[in-house]
């Protein structure tokens, strides 16, 4: 299996955690009767909830297009350098975003969120070169 296929593999384990993190937050904050109801009175997240949350969404704008530039890359085989490098800045970005954002760090988050982009126009260089 390639770098840019264990990358995406592993990225979608991040994104479990994030689901996770946010679910239990959740909970935590609106407690078992609530969470497990039919949930017809609307709760918005809020704190640490609120910022899990707020996370997850954002992993999920993004997330769907690194797999896509990834089984691009397979499928088409043009996997190289750009496209392994930029899979694993991708990841590890990703992985630091999330207790970043729960923390409350707006720079770093933002400069984190950056990086990130960097990874996936890493993993579309080799379609381009």
């Amino acid at each position: 299996m390639t770098i840019e296929l264990w990358m995406l593999f592993w990225t979608c384990a991040l994104g479990i955690a994030h689901l996770c993190a946010s679910s239990f937050a959740y909970k935590g904050q609106e407690g078992n009767a609530y969470t497990v109801g039919a949930r017809d009175e609307h709760r918005p997240p809020t704190g640490l909830a609120g910022r899990f949350t707020r996370a997850q969404q954002n992993f999920n704008e993004t997330f769907a297009i690194f797999a896509a530039l990834v089984l691009m890359v397979h499928v088409l085989d043009e996997n190289g350098w750009w496209s392994a490098w930029g899979a694993q800045v991708y990841f590890w970005a990703r992985v630091g975003y999330l207790p970043a954002y729960a923390v409350g760090l707006p720079w770093v988050r933002t400069f984190i969120w950056q990086i990130s982009m960097v990874g996936l126009l890493g993993v579309g260089m080799d379609l381009l070169v």
